[in-house]
């Protein structure tokens, strides 16, 4: 189904239990999508509103547009790129990540995040404050999950 990572993926791939995606807040779609795309050579694979997915051999990248408040028509300010969705995941099958969450220690840990996504995940922060996703899931299946439930404003891009 996508170009750049065959369904059968997860089954030979190092990555099977290493890093799964990542997460850049943007300011600017359109230019983010030319950046990784024109100049980079990322393969487009999905737009909506808000962000896009895009893929280039075995990596996933997703683009999430950061929202700059606006009242009445007038900007609030610059896009706070150190307030956002930027975040690093990584692949986990679903009984770990559940394993994970019954750990003495994950009563310590900040869930900056609940699951709204296809895909088990679990949202939390290192002892630093990096965001970090453990996911059970990958690119072919989220865009499976696209046709069913499509974002708003979603546009094929391959």
């Amino acid at each position: 189904m996508v170009k750049a990572l065959p369904d059968n993926y997860f089954h030979h791939s190092v990555f099977e239990h290493g890093f799964n995606h990542l997460t850049l807040s943007v300011a600017d779609l359109d230019r983010s999508l030319s950046f990784y795309c024109d100049l980079l050579g990322f393969q487009g694979e999905v737009r909506w509103n808000s962000g896009a997915y895009l893929s280039y051999r075995d990596c996933w990248l997703c683009l999430s547009l950061v929202k700059v408040p606006v009242v009445e028509g007038k900007s609030l300010g610059e896009a706070r790129l150190n307030q956002d969705y930027t975040h690093y995941a990584f692949s986990y099958d679903l009984e770990t990540i559940q394993s994970v969450r019954q750990k003495e220690a994950f009563k310590t840990v900040t869930v900056w995040q609940e699951n709204t996504s296809e895909g088990d995940s679990l949202y939390l922060n290192d002892p630093d404050g990096h965001k970090l996703e453990l996911h059970a899931g990958s690119l072919s299946t989220r865009l499976v999950s696209l046709k069913e439930k499509p974002y708003e404003g979603l546009v094929w891009l391959s």
